[in-house]
């Protein structure tokens, strides 16, 4: 690797001249280059001067400052930027030694590697690699690199010194109307958004892959050689669903643990809040009164209205009850239905083909009637 920055490092009275080297590669990422859709062409872009006109030369380009809010622009050369007092312009002088959690991600901004410079380097370069891994700090401190002053981390990484440029507090925007108002979170959810947490596991980093960089090198192979690039599928790219977030994260827990299917028909559908039934119980059975609705669902047995709900045709006539019982075939109009003897509420035999009631009666009372009839006779003689 080429250096970028020849420095050295400053804490206390110890100094350790270093390179710098860039430690990652952005060449890799998908770019394009702009060009003119009537021919095909590539685009120039020519840097000329807004008050003549003409195209001016790289040798002739210089540095200029402009205030916040005025519109004339001050000359500043190299001359006047070497003559400022700024100790670090070489140095990166360590200011403290703090822990890695003390750092905010945010601030993170390029990483750099950096190397002993010569063979006097190589001694205090692995004492501050190995107090900074048996200890588990980082240095924090401060570089100009590049025409600016920033701030830096340093810290050990894979035997080496690894340098992090850090943006300043004032350069980190706040989060105010970005973060949503209160939210309650049922503790079912957060026990499935844990699960689903655990059950992913570690992540390997050797199947990680730019896919979008894949499917435009495939794009161009196919152009090239005059064929039509393959249309995208559409139906595995997830559209925007709004479905129950409980039933989501029982889905993904089913689906990292290959115990189901990722299909919206494998998902129970559960209210939010609801429990949830832990894994190998099997489900309730409904109540034999109950009926099963599509949705999984078990619904009640609709309630009977009483009669001032119920419409007036199911009602009948004003001032009549409609009969409980349809009247017995052949029944007289306007005869009361014949009671038991036995009491309102004694139960009744069966009826029986040979003792079928006719309009006057059963066999066993007319003959009880034409008895005492005959009685009668008799005693009136």
């Amino acid at each position: 690797m080429r250096s970028i920055w020849n420095g050295s490092i400053s804490f206390g009275l110890v100094t350790i001249p270093v390179k710098t080297y860039s430690a990652t590669d952005r060449t890799s990422s998908v770019s394009f280059v702009r060009i003119h859709e009537k021919d095909g062409a590539p685009i120039q872009y020519r840097k000329v001067c807004e008050l003549d006109g003409q195209e001016v030369p790289n040798e002739e380009v210089g540095k200029g400052y402009q205030p916040p809010g005025d519109d004339a622009v001050v000359p500043i050369t190299d001359e006047d930027l070497s003559r400022l007092p700024m100790p670090t312009a070489k140095t990166l002088s360590i200011l403290s030694f703090v822990d890695p959690g003390e750092i905010d991600p945010l601030q993170l901004d390029k990483a750099y590697y950096l190397g002993p410079n010569g063979a006097s380097a190589t001694k205090p370069y692995a004492l501050l690699r190995e107090a900074l891994e048996h200890h588990a700090k980082v240095a924090i401190g401060k570089v100009a690199m590049r025409g600016r002053e920033t701030l830096a981390m340093l810290r050990a990484h894979d035997g080496a010194l690894l340098m992090h440029t850090l943006l300043w507090p004032d350069q980190i925007r706040s989060a105010d109307g970005v973060a949503p108002e209160a939210v309650t979170v049922r503790e079912n959810e957060m026990k499935l958004a844990e699960t689903l947490m655990d059950a992913l596991g570690e992540l390997d980093p050797a199947e990680l892959h730019d896919d979008y960089r894949e499917a435009v090198e495939e794009l161009v192979a196919a152009k090239r050689k005059g064929g039509t690039p393959a249309a995208p599928d559409a139906s595995a790219a997830p559209g925007a669903q709004v479905i129950d977030l409980t039933a989501a994260l029982e889905r993904s827990v089913r689906a990292v643990r290959g115990g189901g299917r990722e299909d919206a028909g494998d998902a129970s559908v559960t209210r939010s809040g609801a429990a949830v039934r832990p894994a190998g119980r099997p489900p309730r059975r409904p109540h034999p009164g109950r009926r099963a609705t599509a949705g999984g669902r078990v619904a009640r047995p609709p309630r009977r209205r009483p009669a001032a709900a119920r419409p007036a045709a199911a009602r009948g006539p004003p001032g009549r009850r409609l009969p409980r019982r349809p009247r017995p075939a052949g029944a007289r109009a306007g005869r009361p239905r014949p009671r038991s003897r036995r009491g309102r509420g004694a139960r009744r035999s069966p009826a029986r083909p040979d003792r079928a009631r006719r309009p006057g009666g059963s066999p066993r009372g007319r003959a009880r009637r034409s008895s005492r009839v005959t009685a009668w006779r008799q005693t009136r003689g």
